[in-house]
């Protein structure tokens, strides 16, 4: 019997939890735990909030100490309660990011501070003792054994998918009357975002973009640090206040509107563990610029443009070269769509399933035991 434990919240890492729960027949444990968890990063073990959590925490341990059989925990940042699993788990690494940061390589999201640090160190210290470990892309298989040591042989392999049935052409409300290039995430310093507004400056100061503008799109980060300031800070130095448009989350169809109609996707980030966002640009027909580093190739393949993340010149000539040359945006558009069905969720539901049946296989038939208290049956009868 396998326990899907599925955070509420609209991070890449909620959004993989509530797809497999929709295409997998399996029992479902909701919680907002990872959510909670987030909004208290930075916070010193004084403060009121971490009492709160570290109760929270408490009740949530309770809660999957009663699951029995093997549990499913989807992303890294509930390792921390797998120190208190009496019961085999799979986890779902999707990256290593926070440890970097933990190991003063970064910051890549935000130095972590004494609190956050333990609970960290928890986190990936449990990725150790799981039953199997899925990754979303060979970069990050590489780095959990780069950085932890796991046995190569205990992590799968299994791309997320992108739902072609929700991420297609398909217009709606535009932004800005004016041609724009997009790019949704968040501003975290991994994300890189000073290449993509330098080279945007670069484009500006020719005649022929003087209407193009650069529509940013997505939440800021986590209250760890005020990401915000930092980003209107910078564009304000770069002198395109005027010509960057920051929209704030965005629903799926709204997000749908915006690749649809958007001239070019950017995606410069510096580390990425699988990015969601260029599948879904080029399942949208749009054309898709990104970077070399980490991963990023790894999942776009020959469908996007690729540059260095720290080339200025070479984004600002790869950007307007997508903007003026018809052939080359026909060529982008037309194998990001045929990259994008590389991905269903059909294939990541099979390839997960399996690694359940190889887990209860090795673990025995002792595991095949009756729902939890409290926990909902298949998804197709919630």
């Amino acid at each position: 019997m396998i326990t899907l434990v599925v955070t509420k919240g609209h991070s890449s890492m909620d959004q993989y939890s509530f797809w497999l729960s929709r295409f997998i027949d399996l029992q479902i444990l909701s919680t907002d735990i990872y959510q909670r968890s987030c909004e208290q990063f930075n916070i010193g073990w004084a403060h009121p909030k971490a009492l709160m959590t570290f109760f929270l925490d408490l009740r949530f341990i309770s809660r999957i100490r009663r699951v029995k059989g093997v549990i499913h925990l989807p992303n890294q940042h509930l390792g921390r309660y797998a120190h208190f699993l009496s019961t085999p788990f799979v986890i779902t690494a999707h990256d290593v990011i926070r440890l970097l940061d933990l190991k003063g390589w970064g910051p890549y999201i935000h130095r972590p501070n004494a609190r956050d640090a333990v609970y960290l160190k928890l986190d990936f210290s449990a990725l150790s003792k799981a039953a199997r470990i899925i990754a979303p892309s060979n970069h990050t298989k590489g780095d959990l054994i780069k950085h932890l040591n796991i046995p190569e042989d205990k992590i799968a392999v299994i791309p997320h998918g992108v739902d072609m049935s929700t991420f297609r052409p398909l217009k709606g409300r535009r932004p800005c009357a004016e041609p724009y290039i997009l790019y949704v995430g968040s501003e975290h310093p991994r994300k890189n975002l000073a290449t993509l507004f330098r080279a945007f400056r670069e484009l500006k100061r020719e005649r022929q973009f003087r209407t193009l503008k650069l529509v940013k799109a997505g939440r800021p980060g986590g209250r760890e640090h005020d990401f915000r300031s930092e980003t209107l800070a910078m564009i304000r130095d770069l002198g395109v206040e005027g010509d960057v448009i920051i929209e704030g989350f965005k629903s799926r169809e709204e997000l749908v509107s915006l690749y649809s109609q958007a001239e070019v996707f950017a995606f410069p980030s510096l580390y990425e563990g699988f990015g969601w966002p260029p599948l879904e640009a080029m399942a949208c027909a749009c054309p898709v610029v990104a970077s070399t580093a980490t991963s990023v190739p790894e999942v776009v393949g020959d469908a996007a443009m690729l540059k260095h993340p720290q080339d200025v010149d070479a984004w600002a000539d790869g950007l307007g070269r997508v903007l003026t040359d018809r052939e080359t945006r026909r060529r982008l558009v037309q194998r990001g769509m045929e990259r994008a069905k590389d991905f269903p969720w059909e294939r990541a539901v099979r390839l997960t399933k399996q690694v359940y049946d190889e887990v209860e296989r090795q673990l025995g038939p002792s595991l095949s035991v009756s729902p939890s208290p409290g926990i909902s049956g298949p998804t197709s009868q919630r």
